[in-house]
């Protein structure tokens, strides 16, 4: 009896730790969120200057991190460019086919027998379209704040990784621990540097083949379209499928409602759509990160909810943190499993272990706090 008054007990606390941490994320949500968003890109940065440093023979060391800061930096001007290049010419074009969408909309009302507005006009009216816009511009403007905290709250990071290795001897005294750390450390990176790698090649070959079946119809603006469903594709299992779909609808009006278009539209690009899904990523992640698909759609829809748009950018990744943290305690293993595809979250795959554990690092060198160097050097004068 008392041992079941316990475990209840404690599973209380759990709920009620997950509702307190959701409270706090949620209301500091302006804060925390351009924070994670900076510790994304950090992983992601520092993961390109290890790849510079292993894969380019004779690479200098200390080049190797501004390198790659700079390299995202320009990935990141050049995403900003092509889309302020492009839009414009999107909504010039939108402006141009307003009669085609007007033929369009009468066209989808008389074959389905629905009562529809009969010009774009009175749709927009009727969807109170100035109350939206200010939405719009709301989140566009906090985008922009966002993006500039992010930045800041990166460099500030990059100026503290100087103390990391002295706070991690501070807070684990021994070997053992260390070790431990790192291990935990190296899986998280591991897990996300793979999901960013995996959404970047198959959002690549997604946006690739799109742009080839954009071309081969006729489509206008087909590199706006190729560009936004690459960006899409970083929003795990929903944003291809959605970014996809919208180019066909754009056919419908270009081609003033002749449904052969889009349909080889929608017909490609889902098949390709479904090819990259089911077989190029798993065979791309080769040990995948373990993460029920259940979980990634709630998880999509939670943090979306919480933090918008970042939010469902960091979904993924942020589940995995969250099963590797929630395993090292006995009282949350039960999430961690729940969270997990096969319900083993010490693995990646079935059959296939932890890459952090089968070869445990050597001990860390002890490194004296900077207060116990300055003694000593002060001992030697």
């Amino acid at each position: 009896m008392a041992e079941n008054n316990q475990s209840s007990a404690r599973s209380a606390t759990v709920v009620m730790a997950v509702i307190m941490v959701g409270a706090v994320v949620w209301w500091l949500r302006g804060i925390l969120a351009p924070f994670a968003l900076a510790l994304f890109l950090m992983v992601i940065i520092d993961g390109l200057a290890r790849v510079l440093r292993h894969r380019i023979p004779y690479f200098p060391k200390r080049a190797a991190l501004p390198l790659a800061m700079l390299l995202t930096t320009v990935v990141f001007a050049f995403a900003a460019y092509v889309v302020a290049d492009n839009a414009s010419g999107f909504i010039l074009q939108l402006i141009k086919d307003a009669p085609k969408l007007n033929g369009l909309i009468g066209q989808i009302g008389a074959r389905f027998g629905v009562e529809v507005p009969a010009t774009v006009g009175d749709l927009l009216a009727q969807l109170n379209l100035p109350k939206y816009l200010v939405s719009v511009a709301d989140a566009l403007k906090t985008l922009a704040s966002g993006a500039g905290l992010v930045f800041i709250y990166l460099i500030f990071l990059f100026l503290a990784r100087s103390g990391f290795d002295e706070k991690a001897h501070l807070l684990f005294r021994t070997g053992e621990e260390r070790i431990h750390a790192a291990r935990i450390f190296i899986r998280i990176r591991t897990g996300v540097e793979r999901y960013v790698w995996v959404q970047t090649i198959t959002g690549v070959i997604l946006a690739a083949s799109s742009w080839a079946i954009m071309a081969a119809v006729g489509l206008d603006n087909a590199v706006f379209w190729a560009f936004l469903i690459f960006i899409a594709a970083y929003v795990p299992i929903l944003g291809g499928a959605i970014g996809i779909m919208l180019p066909p609808i754009f056919a419908l009006v270009q081609f003033n409602g002749h449904w052969h278009q889009a349909l080889i539209l929608f017909a490609g690009a889902e098949a390709v759509h479904f090819v990259v899904g089911n077989f190029v990523a798993p065979r791309m992640q080769g040990v995948t990160l373990n993460v029920d698909p259940v979980v990634v759609v709630l998880s999509l829809a939670f943090w979306g909810a919480i933090w918008g748009v970042p939010g469902m950018f960091l979904s993924t990744p942020l589940t995995v943190v969250a099963i590797v943290v929630l395993i090292q305690f006995p009282q949350t293993r039960w999430i961690a499993v729940m969270l997990s595809r096969d319900g083993f979250p010490e693995t990646y795959s079935e059959g296939s272990t932890d890459p952090s554990t089968p070869a445990p690092p050597s001990p860390p060198v002890p490194v004296k706090p900077a207060r116990a160097r300055r003694n000593a050097s002060v001992k030697r004068s």
